[in-house]
Protein backbone atom coordinates (compact mmCIF):
# COMPACT_ATOMS: atom_id res chain seq x y z
CA UNK A 1 0.00 0.00 0.00
CA UNK A 2 1.32 3.88 -0.65
CA UNK A 3 0.67 6.60 1.68
CA UNK A 4 1.02 10.24 0.41
CA UNK A 5 4.00 11.79 2.71
CA UNK A 6 2.84 14.44 5.16
CA UNK A 7 -0.84 12.54 5.05
CA UNK A 8 -0.66 9.61 6.96
CA UNK A 9 19.85 -2.80 -33.81
CA UNK A 10 19.38 0.76 -38.56
CA UNK A 11 16.23 1.34 -40.62
CA UNK A 12 15.37 3.57 -43.80
CA UNK A 13 13.51 6.36 -43.54
CA UNK A 14 10.05 5.77 -44.32
CA UNK A 15 10.45 8.33 -47.50
CA UNK A 16 13.70 5.75 -48.62
CA UNK A 17 11.83 2.96 -47.93
CA UNK A 18 11.76 0.40 -51.51
CA UNK A 19 8.00 0.26 -52.50
CA UNK A 20 8.69 -3.66 -53.23
CA UNK A 21 10.19 -4.18 -50.05
CA UNK A 22 10.13 -8.08 -49.22
CA UNK A 23 10.17 -9.44 -45.43
CA UNK A 24 11.56 -12.48 -44.27
CA UNK A 25 12.13 -14.38 -41.02
CA UNK A 26 14.06 -16.86 -39.10
CA UNK A 27 12.08 -17.81 -36.01
CA UNK A 28 13.91 -20.66 -32.80
CA UNK A 29 12.69 -22.07 -29.93
CA UNK A 30 13.94 -24.44 -27.61
CA UNK A 31 12.66 -25.65 -24.73
CA UNK A 32 13.82 -28.96 -24.46
CA UNK A 33 17.41 -29.28 -22.90
CA UNK A 34 18.51 -32.73 -22.52
CA UNK A 35 21.84 -31.18 -20.29
CA UNK A 36 20.09 -28.44 -19.09
CA UNK A 37 16.95 -27.65 -17.20
CA UNK A 38 14.46 -27.57 -20.21
CA UNK A 39 12.14 -24.88 -20.17
CA UNK A 40 8.44 -24.30 -20.48
CA UNK A 41 7.30 -21.26 -22.81
CA UNK A 42 9.79 -20.88 -25.37
CA UNK A 43 8.03 -22.87 -28.09
CA UNK A 44 4.89 -21.34 -27.60
CA UNK A 45 6.49 -18.20 -27.67
CA UNK A 46 8.48 -19.10 -31.10
CA UNK A 47 5.23 -20.52 -32.62
CA UNK A 48 3.22 -17.39 -31.71
CA UNK A 49 5.34 -15.38 -33.62
CA UNK A 50 5.77 -17.88 -36.42
CA UNK A 51 1.63 -16.95 -36.83
CA UNK A 52 1.72 -13.78 -36.15
CA UNK A 53 4.37 -13.61 -39.05
CA UNK A 54 2.20 -15.92 -41.39
CA UNK A 55 -0.75 -13.60 -40.03
CA UNK A 56 0.19 -10.21 -41.62
CA UNK A 57 1.46 -12.08 -44.89
CA UNK A 58 5.81 -12.25 -44.55
CA UNK A 59 6.95 -14.47 -46.99
CA UNK A 60 9.68 -17.18 -46.33
CA UNK A 61 9.38 -17.79 -42.78
CA UNK A 62 12.05 -21.18 -41.47
CA UNK A 63 11.37 -22.25 -37.84
CA UNK A 64 13.58 -24.16 -36.08
CA UNK A 65 12.05 -26.02 -32.74
CA UNK A 66 13.75 -28.15 -29.93
CA UNK A 67 16.01 -30.38 -31.44
CA UNK A 68 15.85 -29.13 -35.20
CA UNK A 69 17.92 -26.28 -33.85
CA UNK A 70 20.93 -27.22 -34.33
CA UNK A 71 23.82 -24.60 -35.07
CA UNK A 72 24.25 -25.65 -39.14
CA UNK A 73 20.47 -25.55 -39.55
CA UNK A 74 20.32 -22.46 -38.23
CA UNK A 75 23.41 -21.56 -39.97
CA UNK A 76 21.95 -22.68 -43.55
CA UNK A 77 18.75 -21.07 -42.95
CA UNK A 78 20.08 -17.42 -42.58
CA UNK A 79 22.45 -17.89 -45.36
CA UNK A 80 19.47 -18.97 -47.49
CA UNK A 81 17.73 -15.94 -46.41
CA UNK A 82 20.49 -13.47 -46.64
CA UNK A 83 21.13 -15.15 -50.36
CA UNK A 84 17.60 -14.51 -51.40
CA UNK A 85 17.41 -10.72 -50.08
CA UNK A 86 17.87 -7.63 -52.15
CA UNK A 87 18.72 -4.17 -50.59
CA UNK A 88 16.06 -2.89 -48.95
CA UNK A 89 14.79 -5.69 -47.81
CA UNK A 90 14.24 -6.85 -44.03
CA UNK A 91 15.07 -9.93 -42.23
CA UNK A 92 13.59 -11.05 -38.88
CA UNK A 93 15.59 -13.05 -36.37
CA UNK A 94 13.81 -13.98 -33.26
CA UNK A 95 15.17 -16.49 -30.50
CA UNK A 96 13.55 -17.93 -27.29
CA UNK A 97 15.82 -20.07 -25.30
CA UNK A 98 18.49 -19.77 -22.15
CA UNK A 99 21.13 -18.02 -23.25
CA UNK A 100 25.10 -18.27 -20.92
CA UNK A 101 28.18 -16.08 -20.60
CA UNK A 102 31.62 -17.82 -20.94
CA UNK A 103 35.17 -16.27 -20.67
CA UNK A 104 35.62 -13.76 -23.98
CA UNK A 105 37.25 -16.51 -27.01
CA UNK A 106 39.03 -12.88 -28.22
CA UNK A 107 41.37 -11.09 -25.27
CA UNK A 108 39.98 -7.72 -24.83
CA UNK A 109 36.85 -7.90 -26.84
CA UNK A 110 34.32 -7.74 -24.10
CA UNK A 111 34.54 -5.06 -20.91
CA UNK A 112 33.61 -8.08 -18.82
CA UNK A 113 35.92 -10.55 -20.06
CA UNK A 114 32.95 -12.23 -20.81
CA UNK A 115 30.90 -13.67 -24.08
CA UNK A 116 27.28 -14.46 -24.23
CA UNK A 117 26.20 -17.07 -26.37
CA UNK A 118 22.60 -18.63 -26.94
CA UNK A 119 22.50 -22.05 -25.68
CA UNK A 120 21.08 -25.11 -28.47
CA UNK A 121 20.09 -28.28 -27.66
CA UNK A 122 22.91 -30.18 -28.60
CA UNK A 123 25.53 -28.48 -26.19
CA UNK A 124 26.37 -29.80 -22.91
CA UNK A 125 28.90 -28.24 -20.19
CA UNK A 126 29.96 -30.80 -19.24
CA UNK A 127 31.58 -31.88 -22.78
CA UNK A 128 31.85 -28.29 -23.75
CA UNK A 129 34.59 -28.29 -26.04
CA UNK A 130 33.20 -31.18 -27.47
CA UNK A 131 29.76 -29.90 -28.06
CA UNK A 132 30.98 -26.13 -28.52
CA UNK A 133 29.67 -26.43 -31.97
CA UNK A 134 25.96 -26.16 -30.60
CA UNK A 135 26.26 -22.83 -29.90
CA UNK A 136 26.00 -19.52 -31.20
CA UNK A 137 28.01 -16.69 -29.40
CA UNK A 138 27.32 -12.94 -29.90
CA UNK A 139 30.58 -12.20 -32.29
CA UNK A 140 29.19 -15.18 -34.85
CA UNK A 141 25.79 -12.73 -34.85
CA UNK A 142 27.69 -10.11 -35.20
CA UNK A 143 29.50 -11.43 -38.58
CA UNK A 144 26.16 -13.16 -39.36
CA UNK A 145 24.87 -9.50 -39.22
CA UNK A 146 27.71 -7.62 -41.81
CA UNK A 147 26.47 -10.50 -43.79
CA UNK A 148 23.18 -8.75 -44.55
CA UNK A 149 24.77 -5.07 -43.90
CA UNK A 150 26.82 -6.15 -47.33
CA UNK A 151 23.94 -6.44 -49.34
CA UNK A 152 21.85 -3.19 -47.85
CA UNK A 153 19.15 -5.91 -45.86
CA UNK A 154 17.79 -4.96 -42.62
CA UNK A 155 17.61 -6.85 -39.35
CA UNK A 156 15.54 -7.06 -36.35
CA UNK A 157 17.17 -9.66 -33.83
CA UNK A 158 14.79 -10.37 -30.98
CA UNK A 159 16.46 -12.38 -27.93
CA UNK A 160 14.21 -13.60 -25.88
CA UNK A 161 17.06 -14.99 -23.28
CA UNK A 162 19.09 -13.24 -20.40
CA UNK A 163 22.92 -13.20 -20.27
CA UNK A 164 22.94 -11.99 -16.25
CA UNK A 165 21.35 -10.28 -13.37
CA UNK A 166 19.72 -10.67 -10.64
CA UNK A 167 15.80 -10.55 -9.18
CA UNK A 168 14.52 -9.36 -6.04
CA UNK A 169 11.26 -11.22 -5.72
CA UNK A 170 11.04 -15.09 -5.33
CA UNK A 171 9.03 -16.13 -8.31
CA UNK A 172 8.07 -19.89 -8.97
CA UNK A 173 8.94 -19.99 -12.56
CA UNK A 174 11.86 -20.54 -14.72
CA UNK A 175 14.16 -18.04 -15.90
CA UNK A 176 16.32 -17.88 -19.35
CA UNK A 177 19.44 -18.34 -17.74
CA UNK A 178 21.94 -20.88 -18.44
CA UNK A 179 24.65 -21.32 -15.97
CA UNK A 180 28.23 -19.79 -17.19
CA UNK A 181 30.98 -21.84 -18.75
CA UNK A 182 33.77 -21.44 -16.60
CA UNK A 183 36.23 -23.58 -18.78
CA UNK A 184 37.87 -20.97 -21.62
CA UNK A 185 36.74 -22.70 -25.13
CA UNK A 186 38.01 -22.32 -27.75
CA UNK A 187 36.48 -20.05 -30.74
CA UNK A 188 33.67 -22.55 -32.51
CA UNK A 189 34.01 -20.83 -35.72
CA UNK A 190 35.86 -18.29 -38.27
CA UNK A 191 32.87 -15.93 -37.41
CA UNK A 192 33.34 -16.30 -33.49
CA UNK A 193 36.96 -14.81 -33.99
CA UNK A 194 36.12 -12.51 -36.73
CA UNK A 195 32.85 -11.08 -34.85
CA UNK A 196 35.05 -10.11 -32.16
CA UNK A 197 36.02 -6.60 -34.46
CA UNK A 198 32.39 -5.51 -35.28
CA UNK A 199 31.05 -2.93 -33.01
CA UNK A 200 27.55 -1.85 -32.59
CA UNK A 201 28.58 1.43 -35.10
CA UNK A 202 29.55 -0.67 -37.51
CA UNK A 203 25.82 -2.41 -37.81
CA UNK A 204 23.99 0.60 -39.15
CA UNK A 205 20.75 -1.11 -40.59
CA UNK A 206 20.21 -3.60 -37.34
CA UNK A 207 18.73 -2.95 -34.40
CA UNK A 208 18.23 -5.72 -31.64
CA UNK A 209 15.97 -6.08 -29.00
CA UNK A 210 16.69 -8.04 -25.64
CA UNK A 211 14.15 -9.20 -23.08
CA UNK A 212 15.90 -7.22 -20.20
CA UNK A 213 18.30 -5.21 -19.13
CA UNK A 214 21.73 -6.97 -18.29
CA UNK A 215 21.36 -6.21 -14.52
CA UNK A 216 17.81 -8.68 -15.03
CA UNK A 217 17.10 -11.80 -15.00
CA UNK A 218 14.31 -12.76 -18.16
CA UNK A 219 11.52 -15.06 -15.79
CA UNK A 220 9.24 -16.83 -17.62
CA UNK A 221 5.89 -15.56 -16.39
CA UNK A 222 2.50 -16.36 -16.84
CA UNK A 223 0.59 -15.12 -19.50
CA UNK A 224 -3.05 -15.69 -20.46
CA UNK A 225 -2.92 -18.81 -18.31
CA UNK A 226 0.56 -20.30 -19.82
CA UNK A 227 4.16 -19.85 -19.47
CA UNK A 228 5.47 -17.68 -21.77
CA UNK A 229 8.37 -14.92 -22.81
CA UNK A 230 6.94 -11.26 -21.98
CA UNK A 231 9.16 -10.18 -24.89
CA UNK A 232 7.86 -12.68 -27.42
CA UNK A 233 4.36 -12.39 -26.63
CA UNK A 234 4.45 -8.63 -26.84
CA UNK A 235 6.51 -8.78 -30.20
CA UNK A 236 3.67 -11.82 -32.03
CA UNK A 237 0.94 -9.15 -30.98
CA UNK A 238 2.99 -6.11 -32.47
CA UNK A 239 3.41 -8.09 -35.43
CA UNK A 240 -0.64 -8.47 -35.61
CA UNK A 241 -0.41 -4.94 -36.07
CA UNK A 242 -0.83 -3.31 -31.92
CA UNK A 243 1.70 -1.40 -32.34
CA UNK A 244 0.70 0.32 -35.74
CA UNK A 245 -0.90 3.25 -34.18
CA UNK A 246 -1.33 5.22 -37.65
CA UNK A 247 -2.24 2.25 -39.76
CA UNK A 248 -0.02 3.04 -42.01
CA UNK A 249 1.46 -0.97 -42.23
CA UNK A 250 4.51 0.35 -40.85
CA UNK A 251 6.04 0.34 -37.13
CA UNK A 252 8.20 3.00 -36.58
CA UNK A 253 10.89 2.20 -33.93
CA UNK A 254 9.03 4.85 -31.75
CA UNK A 255 5.95 2.75 -32.18
CA UNK A 256 7.51 -0.65 -31.38
CA UNK A 257 9.39 0.88 -28.55
CA UNK A 258 6.27 2.64 -27.04
CA UNK A 259 3.89 -1.05 -27.35
CA UNK A 260 6.63 -3.48 -26.41
CA UNK A 261 7.97 -1.35 -23.24
CA UNK A 262 4.44 -0.87 -22.26
CA UNK A 263 3.78 -4.93 -22.83
CA UNK A 264 6.33 -6.50 -21.49
CA UNK A 265 6.11 -4.39 -18.29
CA UNK A 266 2.38 -5.29 -18.00
CA UNK A 267 3.07 -8.95 -18.76
CA UNK A 268 5.96 -9.58 -16.90
CA UNK A 269 4.41 -7.57 -13.39
CA UNK A 270 6.90 -5.20 -13.66
CA UNK A 271 9.75 -8.03 -13.32
CA UNK A 272 11.39 -7.03 -16.65
CA UNK A 273 12.65 -3.34 -18.88
CA UNK A 274 13.41 -4.65 -22.45
CA UNK A 275 16.64 -3.19 -24.32
CA UNK A 276 17.19 -1.86 -27.81
CA UNK A 277 20.55 -1.33 -29.22
CA UNK A 278 21.14 1.17 -30.26
CA UNK A 279 19.60 2.61 -27.21
CA UNK A 280 18.07 6.05 -29.72
CA UNK A 281 16.49 5.77 -32.52
CA UNK A 282 18.62 6.78 -35.56
CA UNK A 283 15.98 9.33 -36.91
CA UNK A 284 12.58 10.32 -35.97
CA UNK A 285 11.16 8.55 -38.46
CA UNK A 286 13.13 4.81 -38.61
CA UNK A 287 10.94 1.94 -40.09
CA UNK A 288 12.06 -1.23 -37.98
CA UNK A 289 8.68 -3.48 -39.75
CA UNK A 290 7.04 -3.08 -42.66
CA UNK A 291 4.34 -5.44 -42.54
CA UNK A 292 1.56 -5.64 -45.71
CA UNK A 293 -1.15 -6.30 -43.78
CA UNK A 294 -0.55 -4.89 -39.88
CA UNK A 295 -2.73 -2.01 -40.59
CA UNK A 296 -5.79 -4.55 -41.44
CA UNK A 297 -5.07 -6.45 -38.41
CA UNK A 298 -4.75 -3.70 -36.43
CA UNK A 299 -8.40 -2.01 -36.29
CA UNK A 300 -9.84 -5.04 -38.33
CA UNK A 301 -11.17 -2.92 -41.50
CA UNK A 302 -8.25 -1.86 -42.80
CA UNK A 303 -7.77 2.18 -42.10
CA UNK A 304 -6.14 4.00 -44.27
CA UNK A 305 -2.50 5.38 -43.91
CA UNK A 306 -4.58 8.71 -42.82
CA UNK A 307 -4.64 7.47 -39.14
CA UNK A 308 -7.00 5.06 -37.39
CA UNK A 309 -9.08 5.16 -34.04
CA UNK A 310 -7.71 3.25 -31.69
CA UNK A 311 -11.32 2.09 -30.53
CA UNK A 312 -10.73 -1.04 -28.02
CA UNK A 313 -11.96 -4.65 -28.91
CA UNK A 314 -14.22 -5.47 -26.06
CA UNK A 315 -12.38 -7.76 -23.39
CA UNK A 316 -14.85 -10.98 -24.30
CA UNK A 317 -13.90 -10.85 -27.82
CA UNK A 318 -9.85 -10.76 -27.20
CA UNK A 319 -10.70 -14.15 -24.75
CA UNK A 320 -11.37 -12.72 -21.14
CA UNK A 321 -13.92 -14.95 -19.39
CA UNK A 322 -14.65 -12.96 -16.55
CA UNK A 323 -12.76 -16.29 -14.44
CA UNK A 324 -9.96 -16.77 -12.40
CA UNK A 325 -8.24 -19.66 -11.74
CA UNK A 326 -7.38 -20.41 -7.97
CA UNK A 327 -6.41 -23.04 -5.84
CA UNK A 328 -6.67 -23.27 -2.31
CA UNK A 329 -4.69 -24.39 0.67
CA UNK A 330 -6.82 -25.37 3.62
CA UNK A 331 -10.50 -24.38 3.82
CA UNK A 332 -12.48 -21.71 1.62
CA UNK A 333 -15.37 -19.95 1.63
CA UNK A 334 -17.51 -20.20 -1.30
CA UNK A 335 -16.37 -17.95 -3.81
CA UNK A 336 -17.90 -16.14 -7.37
CA UNK A 337 -15.87 -16.58 -11.19
CA UNK A 338 -13.35 -18.83 -9.83
CA UNK A 339 -12.71 -22.06 -12.29
CA UNK A 340 -10.83 -20.50 -15.08
CA UNK A 341 -8.25 -22.83 -16.34
CA UNK A 342 -4.60 -22.58 -16.71
CA UNK A 343 -1.88 -21.89 -13.90
CA UNK A 344 -3.73 -20.83 -10.50
CA UNK A 345 -3.61 -17.97 -8.21
CA UNK A 346 -3.12 -19.63 -4.87
CA UNK A 347 -4.54 -18.61 -1.61
CA UNK A 348 -3.72 -20.02 1.56
CA UNK A 349 -5.91 -19.81 4.23
CA UNK A 350 -4.29 -21.05 7.39
CA UNK A 351 -1.32 -17.95 6.70
CA UNK A 352 -3.98 -15.51 4.30
CA UNK A 353 -1.31 -15.12 2.04
CA UNK A 354 -2.58 -14.59 -1.46
CA UNK A 355 0.12 -15.91 -4.52
CA UNK A 356 0.20 -14.62 -8.07
CA UNK A 357 0.48 -17.44 -10.89
CA UNK A 358 4.39 -16.55 -10.92
CA UNK A 359 5.10 -17.11 -7.07
CA UNK A 360 4.48 -13.46 -5.93
CA UNK A 361 3.19 -12.46 -2.87
CA UNK A 362 0.07 -10.47 -4.06
CA UNK A 363 -1.24 -10.26 -0.62
CA UNK A 364 -0.57 -10.65 3.05
CA UNK A 365 -3.01 -11.36 6.35
CA UNK A 366 -6.19 -12.04 3.72
CA UNK A 367 -8.95 -13.75 5.67
CA UNK A 368 -11.76 -15.29 4.78
CA UNK A 369 -14.02 -12.93 4.54
CA UNK A 370 -11.27 -10.68 2.27
CA UNK A 371 -10.35 -13.46 -0.18
CA UNK A 372 -13.43 -12.58 -2.69
CA UNK A 373 -12.66 -9.03 -3.22
CA UNK A 374 -8.75 -10.09 -3.72
CA UNK A 375 -10.15 -12.73 -6.61
CA UNK A 376 -12.42 -10.10 -8.17
CA UNK A 377 -9.08 -7.47 -7.62
CA UNK A 378 -7.55 -9.68 -10.13
CA UNK A 379 -10.53 -10.60 -12.54
CA UNK A 380 -10.47 -6.75 -12.85
CA UNK A 381 -6.83 -6.30 -13.48
CA UNK A 382 -7.79 -9.50 -16.16
CA UNK A 383 -10.29 -7.23 -18.14
CA UNK A 384 -7.98 -4.17 -17.73
CA UNK A 385 -4.55 -5.93 -19.14
CA UNK A 386 -6.61 -7.05 -22.38
CA UNK A 387 -7.45 -3.42 -22.87
CA UNK A 388 -4.01 -2.17 -21.91
CA UNK A 389 -2.45 -4.71 -24.53
CA UNK A 390 -4.34 -3.32 -27.13
CA UNK A 391 -3.73 0.27 -26.82
CA UNK A 392 -1.30 0.85 -23.76
CA UNK A 393 -1.07 4.29 -22.00
CA UNK A 394 2.50 5.59 -20.75
CA UNK A 395 3.22 5.61 -16.82
CA UNK A 396 6.16 5.29 -15.08
CA UNK A 397 7.06 4.66 -11.49
CA UNK A 398 10.83 6.14 -10.20
CA UNK A 399 12.94 4.88 -8.89
CA UNK A 400 12.31 1.77 -10.89
CA UNK A 401 12.62 -1.25 -8.99
CA UNK A 402 10.97 -4.68 -9.11
CA UNK A 403 10.08 -4.86 -5.68
CA UNK A 404 9.57 -1.67 -3.39
CA UNK A 405 10.51 -1.90 0.63
CA UNK A 406 8.70 0.02 3.51
CA UNK A 407 9.84 3.34 3.97
CA UNK A 408 10.52 3.63 0.13
CA UNK A 409 9.44 6.65 -1.25
CA UNK A 410 8.67 6.89 -5.14
CA UNK A 411 6.76 9.21 -7.70
CA UNK A 412 4.41 7.90 -10.34
CA UNK A 413 3.56 10.25 -13.02
CA UNK A 414 1.00 9.70 -16.52
CA UNK A 415 2.19 12.26 -19.54
CA UNK A 416 -0.30 13.99 -21.32
CA UNK A 417 -2.16 11.63 -23.71
CA UNK A 418 -4.36 14.04 -26.16
CA UNK A 419 -7.46 12.02 -24.75
CA UNK A 420 -10.38 14.17 -23.43
CA UNK A 421 -10.28 12.72 -19.77
CA UNK A 422 -8.43 10.73 -17.49
CA UNK A 423 -9.34 8.37 -14.90
CA UNK A 424 -6.97 7.48 -12.23
CA UNK A 425 -7.05 4.66 -9.37
CA UNK A 426 -5.53 2.14 -7.38
CA UNK A 427 -6.24 -1.46 -7.32
CA UNK A 428 -5.02 -2.28 -3.97
CA UNK A 429 -3.74 -5.41 -2.64
CA UNK A 430 -6.52 -6.28 -0.22
CA UNK A 431 -8.73 -5.57 -3.38
CA UNK A 432 -10.20 -2.28 -2.79
CA UNK A 433 -10.22 0.42 -5.51
CA UNK A 434 -8.98 3.51 -4.78
CA UNK A 435 -9.65 6.89 -6.69
CA UNK A 436 -6.91 9.18 -6.99
CA UNK A 437 -7.83 11.59 -9.92
CA UNK A 438 -10.24 12.26 -12.48
CA UNK A 439 -9.88 14.88 -14.78
CA UNK A 440 -12.84 15.97 -17.26
CA UNK A 441 -12.23 18.84 -19.32
CA UNK A 442 -12.07 17.92 -23.12
CA UNK A 443 -8.94 19.19 -23.69
CA UNK A 444 -6.36 16.71 -23.47
CA UNK A 445 -3.36 18.01 -21.78
CA UNK A 446 -3.95 15.97 -18.40
CA UNK A 447 -0.85 15.27 -16.70
CA UNK A 448 -1.20 13.19 -13.35
CA UNK A 449 1.51 13.47 -11.06
CA UNK A 450 2.24 11.84 -7.25
CA UNK A 451 5.30 13.07 -5.53
CA UNK A 452 6.64 11.40 -2.35
CA UNK A 453 4.50 8.14 -1.94
CA UNK A 454 5.73 6.22 0.92
CA UNK A 455 5.39 2.08 0.86
CA UNK A 456 3.31 1.01 3.97
CA UNK A 457 1.30 -1.65 5.54
CA UNK A 458 -0.45 -3.59 3.79
CA UNK A 459 2.44 -5.18 1.61
CA UNK A 460 1.78 -7.18 -1.37
CA UNK A 461 0.83 -5.99 -5.12
CA UNK A 462 -0.50 -3.29 -5.82
CA UNK A 463 -1.45 -1.71 -9.56
CA UNK A 464 -2.05 1.65 -10.34
CA UNK A 465 -4.03 1.97 -13.36
CA UNK A 466 -4.90 5.49 -15.95
CA UNK A 467 -7.31 4.78 -18.36
CA UNK A 468 -7.38 7.84 -21.06
CA UNK A 469 -10.48 8.23 -23.20
CA UNK A 470 -12.51 10.03 -25.44
CA UNK A 471 -16.09 8.56 -23.98
CA UNK A 472 -17.38 10.20 -20.97
CA UNK A 473 -16.37 8.81 -17.44
CA UNK A 474 -18.65 11.24 -15.53
CA UNK A 475 -20.46 7.84 -14.21
CA UNK A 476 -17.58 5.72 -13.54
CA UNK A 477 -16.27 8.65 -11.78
CA UNK A 478 -19.62 9.45 -9.61
CA UNK A 479 -19.43 5.60 -8.37
CA UNK A 480 -15.12 5.51 -7.44
CA UNK A 481 -16.12 8.83 -5.13
CA UNK A 482 -18.35 6.49 -3.04
CA UNK A 483 -16.88 4.85 -0.12
CA UNK A 484 -16.77 1.25 -0.60
CA UNK A 485 -17.35 0.39 -4.12
CA UNK A 486 -16.15 -3.30 -5.07
CA UNK A 487 -13.97 -4.55 -7.49
CA UNK A 488 -16.89 -6.51 -9.26
CA UNK A 489 -18.98 -3.59 -9.24
CA UNK A 490 -16.68 -1.49 -10.68
CA UNK A 491 -15.73 -3.72 -13.71
CA UNK A 492 -19.45 -4.05 -14.62
CA UNK A 493 -19.28 -0.39 -15.17
CA UNK A 494 -16.17 0.15 -16.88
CA UNK A 495 -17.20 -3.28 -19.25
CA UNK A 496 -20.18 -1.31 -20.07
CA UNK A 497 -18.52 1.84 -21.04
CA UNK A 498 -14.70 1.28 -21.94
CA UNK A 499 -15.42 -1.98 -24.28
CA UNK A 500 -15.36 -0.50 -27.84
CA UNK A 501 -14.53 2.90 -26.92
CA UNK A 502 -11.42 5.04 -28.21
CA UNK A 503 -9.24 4.97 -25.12
CA UNK A 504 -5.81 3.64 -23.64
CA UNK A 505 -4.77 1.63 -20.62
CA UNK A 506 -2.08 2.20 -18.78
CA UNK A 507 -1.13 -0.43 -15.90
CA UNK A 508 1.87 0.15 -13.32
CA UNK A 509 2.38 -2.97 -11.07
CA UNK A 510 4.10 -2.08 -7.63
CA UNK A 511 5.12 -5.00 -5.66
CA UNK A 512 5.90 -4.02 -2.03
CA UNK A 513 7.22 -5.85 0.92
CA UNK A 514 8.72 -5.27 4.56
CA UNK A 515 12.37 -3.71 4.54
CA UNK A 516 14.84 -6.94 5.63
CA UNK A 517 12.59 -9.85 4.14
Amino acid sequence: MLRKALISCAFFSLAGLPALAATSALVVGVDVYPHEVSLDGAVKDARDVAQALKTADVGTIREFINEKATKDAIRAGWLELVGAATKGDMIIFTYAGHGAQMPELVAGSEPDGLDEFLELPGFDRSRAEETAKEIIVDNELNAWFVEAEAKGVQVLFVSDSCYSGGMNRSISGKTRLAPTVRAQLPPPSQEAVSGAAVKDADLSQVTILAASLESQLTPEVVIEGEPRGALSWSFARALEGAADRDGDGLISRVELEDYVFSNVKLQSEALQVPNFTPQVPRSDREIVLSLPRSAALADGNGAAATGRSSKLKPARDMGWTGTLALSVNGTAPTLENVGGSGVPYRWDATSGTFYTPNGDVAGEHVAADMVQGVVDKFILLDFLKVLAAQNPGKVSLTPVKDIYSSGDRLNFDAPQSGYANMLVFNLANTGEVQLLDAQVSGSGSHVFKLRDLEVVKPFGADHLVVVSTNAPIDAVVAALSSPGVEASEFLRLLEERLDGTDSAVAIQPLYTRERGQ
